[in-house]
């Protein structure tokens, strides 16, 4: 009766939806229920919580009920996230005991193998399951949407195109992409640009996706995909023209976000560009605990403040930085509906609380940055002063 009191109690902060709870025990009750003859969700507890439990950590444990089917959903995951992304402030109080100091030790003691291997646990999964829910160009990063009716793919190919139009690339020129991922966008910048490719990543499996992409088109001359750490790089001493990193940064880790600019001094020529495109939170803040766990794990947001006091510290120069938040909420949105449709497919590749725990992180994924202000920045900078640039940003939307 206390458990079911309690809950009770803290789903009554939630402000602006009508849903029914329904316990273990059958019994139910409507929240917000008004003059609403039909609630938007239901959330179904099918066992006791323990609740000290989810004090400590309720974003935690409760994503974890979930994924164990202790909780169910009737109706959208993503309108039950989304409701708990507007009332996050509400939820909030009596919160977790998980502090931005933890977190900040256990990102002290993240060494470079400890890195390889968050970043395998996640991009490793295997690229048959990725293509089941991304687009052909498999770009798993924030997708630019140039209106809403865009498809998937084709906001894919605008992202990058945008990236590419910003760094200004010239016929000849050697482009490092550091996480380049499944290869696409250093294959694109072959064709489109004339120049020299080097991909970078952690993940064999996305090696082995880029190299069959690169023999594929064709560009074998102009691309070549490794798997090595850019600090690795950095000590061969290489010099590019242009630099790029697109949903890699969010892997380094607050402790050495001076080594990634390190490196990328060391191997960009002078006046050359680099682009950094990168999830960024307002302020500084701990990751999500259950995405720490169970989908990033070593992962680390920067603010967008904490990439900007970088530039200086090793000779950057801001030339432009473009906030494309909503973009990636449109961007999950589709990748969530991709994944709904190979749900079964997903499950006999793993089972049903994998498929689960994607599902929340997609949801999540796409309330995050529509209501709780988590962003996406890509900061154009240059090394040293670079007066050889169009005077105007017009040539970034050039086609």
């Amino acid at each position: 009766m206390l458990q079911k009191q309690l809950v009770k109690k803290f789903a009554e902060r939630v402000e602006g939806s009508s849903f029914k709870l329904t316990f273990w025990d059958g019994d139910s009750t409507f929240i917000n229920n008004g003059e609403v003859k039909k609630p938007e969700f239901e959330i179904i507890f099918r066992e006791k919580l323990d609740l000290n439990e989810i004090r400590k950590s309720p974003q935690l444990k409760l994503g974890e009920a979930y994924m164990q089917e202790k909780i169910d959903i009737d109706g959208d995951l993503r309108d039950v996230i989304i409701t708990g992304a507007k009332n996050v402030n509400n939820l909030a109080e009596g919160g977790p005991e998980y502090t931005y100091e933890e977190f900040m030790d256990r990102q002290k003691r993240l060494s470079q193998q400890e890195q390889e291997e968050g970043v395998r646990d996640h991009y490793d999964l295997g690229n048959d399951f990725f293509r089941l829910w991304q687009d052909e160009t498999m770009t798993y990063s924030c997708a630019y949407f140039e209106n809403h009716n865009k498809s998937l793919k084709q906001a894919q190919l605008a992202k990058i195109d945008h990236i590419l139009e910003k760094l200004n690339l010239e016929s000849g020129e050697k482009l490092l992409d550091i996480g380049c991922g499944w290869g696409h966008l250093a294959v694109r910048a072959a064709k489109k640009y004339d120049v020299e490719v080097l991909g970078i990543t952690l993940s064999p499996e996305q090696v082995d996706g880029a190299e069959k992409k690169i023999a594929e088109n064709n560009v074998e001359d102009q691309v070549e995909v490794r798997k090595q750490d850019y600090r690795d790089l950095a000590k061969e001493s290489p010099e590019f023209d242009k630099i790029v990193s697109v949903g890699m940064f969010e892997h380094v880790g607050k402790e050495h976000i001076p080594e990634y600019f390190q490196a990328v001094n060391e191997m960009l020529k002078e006046g050359g560009l680099s682009l950094l495109h990168t999830i960024t939170h307002q302020k500084e803040d701990p990751s999500h605990p259950w995405l720490e766990k169970y989908i990033f794990p070593w992962g680390y947001i920067p603010s967008y403040r904490e990439v900007v006091w970088q530039l200086p510290e090793h000779s950057f120069w801001l030339i432009d930085a473009e906030n494309i938040r909503r973009h990636y909420a449109l961007t999950a949105e589709r990748w969530a509906d991709n994944f709904a449709d190979c749900r079964e497919e997903v499950v006999e590749m793993f089972d049903e609380e994998f498929a689960r725990m994607w599902e929340l992180f997609l949801a999540g994924v796409v309330a995050t940055f529509r209501y709780i202000g988590t962003s996406v920045h890509q900061f154009l900078f240059s090394k040293g002063i670079n007066n050889d640039l169009p005077l105007t940003r017009d040539y970034m939307y050039d086609k």
